[in-house]
């Protein structure tokens, strides 16, 4: 099999599309000898920013010398971004040899279960016997939707669960309310295993303590458990400095952009000191260098000085009021916002034109590659308050061209929306990049 037939295959996997549950990946892994088993695992939820936080703790990991697998989703470019070990993509030729292996089981998983395994779970079960066959040190899960019944959730002893918060999205299948929510993400909560929350809201905190209760696993609050002040943003990244419970960090850098990426950190030097406690080399010199480290694409990326490009991925209620909040500060710096957004259909449209048209001087709408985005027009219908000029251009390399056209050097062009999208941007504007 040939890397762009891997790929085909996983295509034809889609077929059975989301199917929660934990029966056919159990039985898939049983199968292949439990690679679960056989790493140490920090297993990372939340709504919004378990990207940037499983960015920053791998950072710190590596920066303690060990050996990091990461598994992420969605990707932004490639499938193997998906699997990486001290940041370096999976091969072609292992992913190929993988999912070959993994593709010849799918047959008897069936027989087992009646069913067979959709894309993610043959996903995750690459990612697992990856990181088993590569030994790495430990292996960084992120969940891909919900929690307890995510193709995840297999892992039964983690070394620590990571709930970075929780907020509305992916309803259909999580639940209508924050309590509903919640209770699916806390299913990650193990029996004595430590748990880290960047939680606020009380009725979701609740869910929370009480899953950790239930399962006597120690609970930390970021919160509750650490004080921070978010100092000046510069070009590169910003400043803040932080006090835990048990050390003051004074002064730290990081190479991420707006106030939500500090409490990211937080989380992750919270869960750094956990990890500590169990062992692992997580001394302030080595988080702060971690931290300093730090890579996490497509999230308030800098690809473009003059004028200023920024990429950024949100696509939630919860990420747009984060990327509003951060676009009202830097709009003082800048002369005028030229927005491109594209969204899929099942997205809060809505929503997201009633935060951003407030900061923005032009609006060009785009397509997204995905069927999910067939009436990517019907978004121009929600850009009518403050009457801004609003473009339709589907193919995106033209929307985003039109916007440097049409940008002056102390202008900012902000592309985001979903990911989809926001992968694709990354790699055609890599050339304005200085």
């Amino acid at each position: 099999m040939e890397y762009s037939e891997a790929l085909t295959k996983l295509s034809q996997l889609t077929r059975f599309g989301i199917n929660l549950g934990l029966q056919r990946i159990t039985s898939l892994l049983g199968i292949l000898g439990n690679p679960e088993k056989q790493v140490p695992i920090v297993h990372l939820g939340g709504t919004n920013g378990k990207g940037s936080t499983l960015a920053m703790l791998a950072s710190i990991l590596r920066a303690g010398g060990y050996r990091v697998g990461t598994f992420i989703s969605p990707h932004l470019l490639s499938y193997r971004e998906r699997f990486m070990i001290n940041g370096e993509n999976i091969t072609e030729d292992t992913f190929v040899l993988l999912l070959e292996e993994i593709c010849g089981t799918l047959a008897e998983v069936q027989r087992e279960t009646g069913e067979a395994p959709t894309e993610f779970e043959v996903l995750t079960a690459l990612a697992f016997l990856y990181f088993a066959r590569k030994k790495v040190d430990i292996a960084l899960i992120e969940v891909g939707m919900g929690g307890d019944i995510d193709s995840t959730n297999v892992v039964k002893k983690p070394l620590l669960s990571i709930i970075t918060n929780v907020s509305l999205d992916h309803q259909d299948y999580l639940g209508n309310t924050l309590a509903e929510i919640a209770q699916k993400k806390s299913g990650i909560i193990k029996a004595g295993c430590p748990v880290v929350t960047a939680s606020r809201e009380e009725e979701v905190l609740q869910i929370i303590r009480q899953k950790a209760q239930d399962c006597r696993a120690p609970l930390w609050e970021v919160p509750r458990d650490a004080s921070w002040e978010r100092q000046e943003e510069t070009s590169t990244g910003q400043f803040f400095t932080v006090q835990t419970l048990q050390y003051d960090y004074g002064r730290l850098f990081l190479p991420f952009w707006g106030q939500h990426q500090v409490e990211n950190a937080v989380t992750a030097i919270l869960a750094g000191e956990i990890l500590q406690e169990q062992g692992w080399r997580m001394e302030v010199p080595t988080i702060k260098q971690g931290l300093a480290k730090a890579r996490w694409p497509g999230r308030l990326e800098v690809v473009g000085r003059r004028p200023l490009l920024v990429l950024d991925g949100a696509h939630n209620p919860a990420g747009i009021a984060v990327l509003a909040q951060w676009l009202a500060e830097k709009k003082k710096e800048v002369q005028r916002v030229l927005l491109v957004i594209g969204m899929l259909d099942d997205k809060d449209r809505a929503l997201a034109a009633h935060l951003l048209e407030p900061l923005v001087e032009m609006v060009i709408i785009t397509k997204p590659n995905s069927y999910r985005a067939e009436h990517w027009q019907e978004l121009s219908k929600n850009f009518h308050e403050n009457k801004v000029p609003v473009l339709l251009i589907e193919n995106l390399a033209e929307a985003i061209g039109k916007a440097v056209q049409e940008a002056q050097t102390d202008d900012l062009v902000l592309v985001t929306g979903s990911l989809y999208l926001i992968g694709e941007a990354r790699a055609m504007m890599q050339k304005y990049c200085c």
